[in-house]
């Protein structure tokens, strides 16, 4: 069933998104009925199902609900030899204590009722409609009674940092996945809970009743006095249930150690393990103390930690502004792995922590994942703070708890620091622009951040800083050599990838080859041209026009373009060679697979070469829709039926080009 769902959704996206088909009708059709067969069967509707439509809401508020039950903390240790006693001659499910939002589920005639958050533990937010948007919550379960159960909603690692990947601002992005998921489970749009692909995994059974549920025909759950039967039942019902391991107190210790060595590698965040007994009725007759059930116990990571000297704090400024304090140290082994960073993530730590360069601290990985300085051993507090900015050497000012609006961090004044252009700088180098490998936005921000780099001509003496580049985290020789030649090559360039470089306002790759083009291929005459004559040319106007003018007009603009031209050497493109000029006023529009090309762009630079056009969706102004299946029912294929435009498949554009 997740197969087919993963399968028919992703033919819908293709088909109704990508104006493309990965299966024909009938395929669909055939396997869209497989699965309603099957969920007939077994009377589960996963989440996600194409069966069903779970429709966006949104609410003033979120209303409040008290539990059926207090939902207690667990009482902790970070002993594994106190585990094994705590079990004594019983068995235990042994678990891994998730870091999300704990959330209460009840169902009733088989559908989802109620959703409630764990708020104070006696009374919650109530989130039903967000529940809904989980990705692998089931609509439908075959229990027809009510069945309420407990569990976490999460968000993974993986998706945390393609959430976290969208959001420029460094001091915009999420901490850390459980602020994101419980910010997500308690909008009030759902659809933005949607959006955050939360997920559930079931951790506690809490009651079935059939009485309750008007029509129940069925027969209650019976688990033999075995809380692991429980956890089966729950998965026949199609929850995903958190991970565990059945124990006693001669392999809880072990058990532990197998899931201490799966921690690094865990898409989900946690923070523990829970241990809670297998024998339901003894479990009972324990009951709880004021605070904690005495079923349960939770085992929280002993974090290992190491002595080292602080060597440095690295000042390293964001594209916002922002100047984050990092701790360099002597290198130490931590959890398996050689660690010589931590964030000290604002000015407010790291006064608590009173640095000093040369100071004995200890430090650990917080979840056994991410470094952190946990003390500081000597104290030295003469840790300075920098009065200007390492980037470009502007003016820099301290905000947040002097103003009574938190932590105090460190911001650069200057609205022309080099650091907050980092998106101009990952434009430059990026593969239609002057193409250097190995300058990702992080290795980018790392050179903007210590000065290296204040302008584009200045990567081309990147050799001027060698022995303090090839001693950056995630660098050596070999590194720092692979750059410096990718950047070397990049210096045998055309002026197409020069301009798209530059970052024109509304100049994109096409217009930059059009661009170069009507100029004959010399920067000189296109920035000595007028916004009448740029105007003129097809598919620039006049917003455009202004827009390189404006580029062109500036001082700092030229002085530094006037700079990074002593530092490249142009040449023709091999498509400016020839003189072929067939496709000339023909726009085209390229959809679907293509099986003579390797992909699209060998498509259109083939049809530019000859001075063609090709644009990206279907208008009046299109020649010609290239599409090898001409009989598609995709979008576009219908947009070019409606204004007579031509659909041709590959063949046709070949012998086109060739007659």
């Amino acid at each position: 069933m997740k197969q087919l769902i993963e399968l028919l959704n992703r033919a819908s996206k293709a088909y109704y998104a990508e104006d493309r088909e990965i299966m024909s009708n009938f395929e669909y059709d055939r396997l869209y009925d497989e699965l309603t067969a099957l969920e007939e069967e077994t009377g589960i509707t996963l989440a996600g199902s194409p069966t069903v439509s779970v429709g966006f809401e949104a609410v003033e508020d979120l209303p409040k609900e008290r539990h059926e039950s207090p939902m207690l903390s667990l009482s902790k240790t970070k002993s594994r030899q106190e585990l094994a006693d705590w079990l004594g001659d019983q068995e235990g499910l042994l678990s891994w204590k998730l870091d999300g939002l704990t959330i209460v589920l009840t169902y009733e005639a088989g559908s989802l009722k109620k959703a409630v958050t764990r708020g104070n533990g006696e009374v919650g937010e109530v989130i039903t409609p967000n529940a809904r948007t989980f990705v692998n919550l089931p609509q439908r379960i075959p229990y027809k009674g009510k069945l309420i159960l407990r569990g976490e909603a999460v968000i993974p690692y993986s998706v945390f940092e393609k959430i976290n990947a969208t959001i420029p601002e460094e001091d915009a992005k999420y901490k850390n996945p459980r602020n994101l998921c419980s910010g997500s489970v308690r909008q009030l749009s759902s659809e933005v809970t949607a959006a955050r692909q939360v997920s559930f995994y079931a951790f506690s059974f809490v009651s079935a009743s059939g009485s309750e549920v008007e029509g129940f025909d069925g027969k209650e759950p019976d688990f033999a006095n075995d809380r692991e039967k429980q956890f089966e039942f729950l998965k026949s019902q199609g929850f995903d249930v958190v991970e565990y391991v059945r124990v006693n107190a001669s392999n809880v210790e072990e058990e532990v150690e197998s899931f201490a060595r799966k921690i690094t590698g865990f898409d989900i965040p946690s923070d523990g393990l829970v241990l809670t007994l297998c024998d339901l009725m003894y479990s009972a007759s324990l009951g709880r103390t004021a605070k904690f059930p005495r079923d349960s116990i939770a085992f929280k990571w002993a974090d290992e930690t190491a002595e080292t000297i602080l060597r440095e704090v690295e000042w390293s400024p964001s594209r916002t502004g922002l100047i984050n304090p990092v701790a360099v140290f002597d290198p130490v082994e931590l959890e398996g792995t050689t660690v010589s960073r931590a964030s000290l993530h604002n000015i407010s730590i790291m006064r608590q922590l009173r640095l000093g360069i040369g100071d004995r601290v200890t430090v650990y990985k917080a979840n056994m994942i991410i470094p952190q300085i946990a003390e500081n051993l000597t104290g030295s507090n003469v840790l300075p703070i920098p009065d200007a900015c390492p980037a470009c050497g502007g003016s820099v000012k301290i905000t947040g708890s002097d103003t009574g609006e938190g932590a105090e961090v460190l911001y650069c004044t200057d609205p022309d620091c080099p650091a907050k252009k980092i998106k101009g700088y990952s434009l430059f180098v990026s593969r239609d622009a002057m193409n250097v490998d190995g300058l990702s936005e992080m290795t980018l921000e790392k050179l903007l951040g210590r000065g290296f780099i204040k302008e584009y001509a200045d990567l081309y003496h990147l050799d001027d800083h060698k022995d303090e580049i090839v001693k950056m985290e995630g660098f050596g020789e070999k590194s720092y050599e692979n750059l410096t030649e990718s950047i070397a090559r990049s210096a045998r360039t055309t002026m197409p990838r020069l301009i798209y470089a530059l970052g024109i306002t509304g100049i994109g790759v096409a217009n930059a080859k059009m661009l170069s083009r009507h100029f004959s291929y010399d920067p000189d005459s296109l920035m000595a041209a007028d916004i009448e004559s740029l105007s003129a040319i097809d598919g620039i106007g006049e917003v455009l026009a202004k827009s390189i003018r404006s580029y062109f007009d500036d001082e700092e603009n030229s002085r530094k373009l006037a700079n990074l031209r002593k530092e490249l050497t142009l040449q023709i493109p091999e498509e400016a060679q020839s003189s072929d000029d067939s496709l000339s006023g023909k726009t085209f529009v390229i959809t679907g697979d293509v099986h003579h090309f390797a992909n699209r762009s060998e498509v259109k630079s083939l049809i530019e070469s000859k001075g063609g056009k090709v644009t990206g969706s279907v208008t009046g102004k299109t020649d010609y829709l290239i599409n090898n299946d001409i009989t598609s029912t995709s979008g576009k294929n219908k947009k070019a039926k409606e204004l007579g435009i031509p659909i041709i498949s590959e063949e046709d554009f070949l012998a086109m080009i060739e007659a």
